[in-house]
C-alpha cells in the first residue's frame, strides 16, 4: 500500500544557479499534504493534495519536484511516448542515432540514471514503474495557471500558462517517478537524434513563480496495484485515459477526407515517366512543384501509397486513379525480384532495382529488410483481395509472387520463431534478428493462409506469434520497426503484430489472439495522445490542430506521424468482436484525428493544395527543424508526403462501407 510519506518534495531555485533540488526548508517554502483514499473498488491507493506556500517576503522562482519513491531492485519505467522499460539502456550506446536511455551503472551519454521532461513530451500525463509484480505510478494535470490567487493545475489552459513536467530516477536500491511544477529537459533535450541540447539554467520559460504568500495547489493521483507482468501498465494507462481524455476537433467527415487525400496524391505525386509516386512534393514558389522521389517498394512510398489509392479509386469510381495505382503494383511485381536471394528488392534508382534504399547507410547489416519484405507482401495481398472481391479480378501472378517470397523467408526464422531484421541480398540468408519489424512477415503469412486456406504452416506461425508476444508486447517494449532509429523503442513495429493476430483470430477463432490483440492495441495506445496539447509553434498552433488520436512515432523521433491510422480496420474488427468501449473510443479518436490533420482547403497549413499532408506533426519541442522563410521554426513539413496521406486514407477506406464490404466478402471462405 502506498502512503503519504513515500512522497518526497524538493525544489530548485532560480536564485541558486549552482544548486540542484533541495528540501523546501531553507528556501522560504512550506508544504501541507492531505491524503484522500480511493474507494476500495478502484485500483489505486488514493490522491494526495499538496499546498506549497511561499512564506518569504520575496517572489520565489524555480521548479518544484514531487517524487513517489520506492525500494526497487530491477524496476522498469513507463513514461508513455517517451520511455519504456529502460528505453533499451541495456543495449550498446555507441550507435549513430542517439535517443534517451536509462542506466544505473555509471551511465554515459546518451544514457542517464534519471530523466526530467516537459509534460507535453508524454502522450498521457502520468509516469509509472513496474517492480516485482506491482505497478506504481502517479498522474496529474499537465499544465499550470494562476487562478483565484493560487497556482493551480489544468488540462485546458484558458489564459497564460506554464508547463509542468514528469521525471523518473533509478538509484542503487530505490526508484522514483515524479511530477514537476515548472519543468526541465534534463540531463538533455533530444530535438532529434542528431541535435541534442544540454541541460539549461532555469529561466523564465520553465520556472514557476510564487508571489509572497501565494500557494501552489497540487493534486496527484497515486496508483498501485498487483500485475502479473508489465501489461499492468496498459491497465493503468486505460484508467488515466478515462480521467484525462479530450476528443479531437471535428472537421469534415471520412467521405470528404477520402476524396481530398486520394485526389491530392493522384493529381500531384505521380511521376508517369518513372511509373512511381514521389516521396515529397513541394511548391517551388513559381506555380510549379519540386520532387524528392524516394522510390521505395513500400514503407515510405510505393505499395503503402498505391494500395490505399487502389481501394479509394474503387470506392469513388475513379478509373484513372485505379489505373495509376495498378501501374505501380504490376510494374513492381514484374521487375523487383532479386533472383539471387529469392526476395524482392526494396527500392529503385535510375531504373535499377536495389536493396540500397535511402535508409541503407543507417543500418548495421546491409541487405534486404524483413520489415519491408513482409510489409510489401502484406500490401500486395491486400490489393489482391480487394481486386478479387470488389472487381472480380484475380491477379494470380500477385498471389504466386507472395507465395514464393513467403516460402523463402520462412526458411530464415530463428530458433525462437523470429523473422530476420536483415537478410543477405546474395543468397537470402538471415543476417540479423532482435527486432519486431520482422512481424510483417508473420502478418503477411497469416493473411496468405486466410486468403488461400493453406494450413500446413499454421503451427509455425503460432510459434512466431507467441515469441513476438512474450518478448515484445508483454514487456511493453517493441522495437526494430523503422529502419532509421537504431532499434529504438517505437510505435511502428507493433502495427504489424496487430495485423497478424487479427488475421490469426479470423482463421482460428481462438480467444487468445483477441487477448493478445488487446495488449498490442494498448501498447499502441500508449503512444497515442489522450488529450490536446496547447501547441506553441505555427502552423499547428494557428489552425486549431488536435493532438488527441495521433501517435508518437518512437522514442527516437519525438513527433506524430500517421502510421497508426492504418489500423482503423483492425480496431473496428476488435470492437465488432468484443464491444470494448475503451478500444471504441480510441478508434473514434484516431478517425477524427485523421480527418483534421491535412489541408481541408488550399494553404490551410501554410502551404500546399487541398488534401496535401506531411508526415510530421510537432506537438512540442521535438523535430522543430523545418523553417519559415524568416528562419522561425515550423511545426510541420511544408510538403505533400503521399505515404502519410495514404496512411490516413487506408484506415478510412477500411472502415468505410465499401471497404468493409470488400474486406468481409472473404471473411469465411478462402479465395
Amino acid at each position: 500500500m502506498l502512503t503519504a510519506d513515500q512522497l518526497q518534495i524538493s525544489a530548485r531555485s532560480k536564485s541558486l544557479p549552482g544548486a540542484d533540488y533541495l528540501p523546501l526548508e531553507g528556501q522560504g517554502l512550506s508544504a501541507a499534504l492531505r491524503w484522500i483514499p480511493c474507494h476500495e473498488a478502484e485500483q489505486g491507493n488514493g490522491q494526495a493534495e499538496l499546498r506549497i506556500q511561499n512564506c518569504g517576503a520575496e517572489p520565489w522562482e524555480g521548479v518544484l519536484r514531487i517524487q513517489l519513491t520506492l525500494p526497487a531492485k530491477e524496476p522498469r519505467f513507463f513514461l508513455p511516448g517517451f520511455l519504456y522499460g529502460r528505453n533499451r539502456g541495456e543495449a550498446p550506446l555507441n550507435i549513430p542515432r542517439k535517443f534517451p536511455r536509462l542506466r544505473r551503472e555509471e551511465p554515459d551519454f546518451p544514457a542517464s540514471s534519471w530523466w526530467m521532461v516537459r509534460s507535453d513530451q508524454l502522450s498521457h500525463p502520468a509516469a509509472f514503474l513496474y517492480e516485482d509484480g506491482m505497478v506504481y505510478g502517479l498522474a496529474a494535470q499537465p499544465f499550470l495557471e494562476h487562478r483565484d490567487g493560487a497556482l493551480v493545475q489544468t488540462l485546458s489552459p484558458k489564459g497564460p500558462f506554464r508547463f509542468g513536467g514528469f521525471c523518473c530516477s533509478l538509484e542503487e536500491d530505490q526508484a522514483s517517478v515524479g511530477y514537476t511544477l515548472g519543468y526541465e529537459n534534463a540531463p538533455w533535450l533530444f530535438i532529434q537524434s542528431t541535435r541534442i541540447e544540454e541541460r539549461k539554467p532555469l529561466g523564465e520559460d520553465n520556472c514557476i513563480c510564487l508571489a509572497p504568500g501565494e500557494q501552489a495547489v497540487v493534486r496527484l493521483e497515486l496508483i498501485s496495484f498487483p500485475a502479473e507482468n508489465e501489461t499492468g501498465f496498459y491497465t493503468a494507462l486505460e484508467r488515466v485515459y478515462g480521467r484525462y481524455h479530450q476528443s479531437p476537433r471535428t472537421v469534415g467527415g471520412p467521405e470528404t477526407a477520402i476524396r481530398n487525400l486520394s485526389q491530392a496524391v493522384y493529381q500531384y505525386a505521380w511521376l508517369p515517366e518513372e511509373r512511381c509516386y514521389s516521396g515529397f512534393v513541394r511548391e517551388d514558389g513559381a506555380g510549379g512543384f519540386t520532387y524528392n522521389k524516394i522510390h521505395s517498394l513500400t514503407w515510405t512510398n510505393g505499395l503503402t501509397v498505391a494500395v490505399p489509392l487502389l481501394m479509394a479509386a474503387d470506392t469513388g469510381g475513379d478509373e484513372q486513379m485505379r489505373a495509376q495505382a495498378l501501374t505501380f503494383i504490376e510494374d513492381s511485381v514484374a521487375h523487383c525480384m532479386n533472383l539471387a536471394s529469392g526476395l524482392p528488392f526494396e527500392t529503385r534508382w535510375q531504373g535499377n532495382w536495389s536493396e540500397k534504399g535511402w535508409w541503407y547507410d543507417g543500418m548495421h547489416t546491409g541487405g534486404h529488410s524483413g520489415y519491408l519484405i513482409g510489409q510489401a507482401v502484406y500490401y500486395l495481398l491486400k490489393a489482391y483481395e480487394y481486386e478479387k472481391n470488389a472487381r472480380g479480378c484475380a491477379h494470380e501472378d500477385w498471389l504466386d509472387f507472395a507465395r514464393r517470397v513467403l516460402e523463402r523467408v520462412q526458411r530464415e526464422r530463428n530458433s525462437e520463431g523470429e523473422y530476420p531484421f536483415a537478410l543477405s541480398a546474395e543468397n537470402g540468408a538471415g543476417l540479423e534478428y532482435d527486432s519486431m519489424g520482422g512481424a510483417w512477415c508473420l502478418a503477411a503469412w497469416a493473411d496468405y493462409c486466410r486468403l488461400t486456406g493453406r494450413r500446413d504452416v499454421l503451427p509455425q506461425l503460432e510459434e512466431s506469434e507467441g515469441h513476438y508476444y512474450r518478448k515484445y508486447v508483454a514487456r511493453a517494449e517493441c522495437y526494430g520497426g523503422p529502419l532509421d532509429t537504431d532499434k529504438a523503442v517505437d510505435n511502428e513495429a507493433v502495427l504489424a503484430y496487430i495485423r497478424a493476430v487479427c488475421q490469426l483470430h479470423r482463421i482460428t477463432g481462438e480467444s487468445v489472439y483477441l487477448a493478445h490483440m488487446r495488449d498490442a492495441l494498448s501498447y499502441e495506445f500508449s503512444f497515442k495522445f489522450c488529450y490536446n496539447v496547447p501547441v506553441q509553434t505555427p502552423p499547428l498552433s494557428e489552425v486549431g490542430w488536435s493532438s488527441c488520436g495521433g501517435s508518437i512515432t518512437s522514442t527516437a523521433n519525438p513527433h506524430i506521424h500517421p502510421m497508426s491510422s492504418t489500423i482503423l480496420g483492425e480496431l473496428q474488427y476488435y470492437v465488432d468482436q468484443t464491444g470494448d468501449d475503451y478500444v471504441k473510443s480510441r478508434l473514434e479518436d484516431t478517425l477524427l484525428w485523421g480527418c483534421q490533420t491535412y489541408n481541408t482547403r488550399d494553404g490551410e497549413y501554410g502551404y500546399g493544395k487541398t488534401g496535401w499532408m506531411s508526415e510530421r506533426f510537432c506537438y512540442g519541442q521535438g523535430l522543430l527543424v523545418e523553417r519559415y522563410p524568416d528562419g522561425s521554426p515550423a511545426s510541420t513539413w511544408f510538403a505533400l508526403m503521399p505515404w502519410a496521406a495514404c496512411s490516413v486514407l487506408e484506415g478510412l477506406v477500411d472502415v468505410s462501407e465499401g471497404g468493409q464490404a470488400a474486406r468481409c466478402a472473404a471473411a469465411s471462405d478462402p479465395i
